[in-house]
């Protein structure tokens, strides 16, 4: 009998529970999750839960299976990491755009976390399950930057909860279509998985609480460079909210971008500053890294033709 421990993060809070797990463990049939479950072998905060449960944040969920029923192996990867700062127990790396966070059901390669076991190995707090050592938040796969990652458990703690606490400042940057009335303002509307099309977000009435602040950079002809600040962390947030209100993220085709005349890699999105107290300390660490290629590429378009 084996046992595995997962802390459920905003991205995945409202899921089922029996939903949750078959997305994770791929191998395991619906039905057989559906079985554990009813056999009192998943507890959710030390807690036995049915099947619909719906998953809130922080939620620990715990697994036991036969060994031979799901192997779990995620191989380490020698993919060169861009670390912008590193102590004793974390790191933050400067994810690439086109990298996924973490493997899933269907990828397990060239993923970040498969990066980082080749050069931390078990190294990596282990809260979050297999799939994801040490990631304590996630970037989509075509948004690039600043991403924490812990090297053990108590520090994944101590972060989480400057994440859950909004105490730790996450700043993005992007240029997004059309012009902007005020240089500053909030998006306060409610996300969620869209009603129709699952692999997308939207806003939605009964969804999650979901806020995001912008402020303006530079204005061009149909377009605006924005800083944004993330007051929550929902799943393709930052995307959501810019396109709910008709300035879609320039070259992000899932949320209705109008086509443009640099092609990049999806969406021009990056999380480029970080502020965050150090792990068991009162030091307060700030990093920001510069534009990536695309952001540059774009901004030199738009200034080319700026009158």
């Amino acid at each position: 009998m084996k046992e595995l421990y997962f802390t459920v993060e905003e991205s995945d809070e409202g899921k089922r529970l029996d939903v949750f797990l078959s997305n994770v463990f791929d191998k395991i049939s619906r039905a057989k999750i559906q079985e554990l479950i009813n056999n009192n072998k998943v507890s959710v905060n030390q807690n036995f839960k049915k099947n619909s449960y719906k998953l809130k944040i922080n939620d620990k969920i715990f697994v036991q299976f036969e060994e031979q029923e799901q192997e779990i192996i995620i191989c380490p990867q020698d993919i060169a990491l861009d670390i912008v700062y590193e102590d004793e127990n974390m790191l933050v790396v400067n994810k690439p755009s086109g990298m996924l966070t973490h493997p899933t059901s269907t990828e397990k390669e060239n993923t970040l976390v498969n990066a980082l076991l080749f050069k931390y190995g078990q190294n990596l707090s282990d809260i979050n399950g297999e799939f994801r050592r040490g990631i304590l938040h996630r970037l989509d796969r075509n948004t690039s930057g600043l991403l924490m990652v812990a090297k053990n458990n108590k520090a994944h703690e101590f972060l989480a909860n400057q994440i859950k606490e909004k105490t730790a400042l996450r700043k993005y940057l992007t240029i997004a279509q059309g012009n902007f009335n005020t240089d500053t303002g909030i998006i306060n509307l409610p996300t969620s998985r869209h009603p129709k099309f699952p692999h997308k977000r939207a806003v939605v009435e009964e969804g999650k609480p979901s806020i995001t602040e912008f402020s303006i950079i530079e204005r061009f002809k149909g377009y605006t460079y924005l800083e944004l600040t993330l007051k929550t962390g929902r799943t393709h947030q930052i995307r959501v909210h810019l396109s709910h209100i008709k300035h879609p993220i320039i070259n992000d085709s899932l949320y209705g971008a109008a086509p443009f005349a640099v092609k990049t890699q999806e969406q021009v999105l990056q999380a480029y500053k970080l502020i965050f107290t150090k792990p068991f300390s009162c030091e307060i660490i700030e990093l920001e890294i510069e534009p990536d290629e695309k952001i540059k590429k774009v901004l030199g378009y738009l200034r080319s033709k700026k009158l």
